[in-house]
């Protein structure tokens, strides 16, 4: 589910909500009766908020479920090439794509009780398929890997460490971190509200 609201207009600027949540649905179909985020509905309404000179900038509210890898990278990029002050705030989980997107903003926050969910790209059941199958998989995860690390704080060392931790999430491999961890580790900027959202965003329109 997604959709662009209006905040109001202040004497710092209009400020447009971008909501991200559920499973981020790609060219492949989820069912009807999961709450899903449709790519190519969101990324015209990212090229709109940019171009409109009303808009001064975006807080993207993110609670996601993992998805279509290639369309949360769409959108992350969408969003870390916009000129327009952009923040994003986690809520509640960032699971696997929502890390990307989560890190795409020029400041990410998130909060205290919210979780972030990091492990390697991998599908549902049991692959089996020749070389170029797992080399496919992999230059993806090469791919978050470095769209992450470019538009963060955290080291390629630490990222991969928390994306191949063992001990950490149970018959899986991965890291659950949550608000404070995602701060210390370089991963998000800083722990946040939504007051603290709007302000960053009001304090950049003012700044234009």
């Amino acid at each position: 589910m997604e959709e662009v609201k209006e905040l109001g207009t202040s004497k710092n600027g209009t400020i447009q909500c971008l909501t991200i949540v559920g499973q981020i649905e790609g060219h492949q179909l989820l069912p009807d009766d999961a709450k899903t985020t449709k790519y190519e509905h969101v990324l015209p309404l990212i090229a709109a908020v940019e171009e409109s000179p009303e808009i001064d900038g975006l807080l993207i509210l993110l609670n996601t479920m993992g998805g279509d890898v290639e369309a949360g990278l769409a959108i992350a990029e969408l969003i870390a090439g916009m000129k327009k002050p952009t923040v994003s705030l986690v809520l509640g989980g960032g699971h696997s794509i929502g890390v990307p997107l989560a890190v795409a903003a020029k400041r990410s926050m998130i909060a205290p009780s919210a979780a972030m969910t990091i492990h390697p790209v991998r599908i549902n059941g049991v692959v089996i398929g020749v070389p170029q199958t797992y080399n496919y998989f992999s230059r993806i995860q090469e791919r978050i890997v470095g769209f992450v690390t470019q538009h963060s704080n955290i080291s390629r060392e630490k990222f991969l460490e928390l994306m191949t931790d063992t001990d950490e999430l149970a018959n899986d491999v991965g890291s659950v971190i949550y608000g404070q961890e995602a701060v210390e580790s370089g991963l998000i900027d800083q722990i946040g509200t939504l007051s603290d959202a709007l302000d960053y965003l009001h304090r950049e329109a003012e700044k234009r």
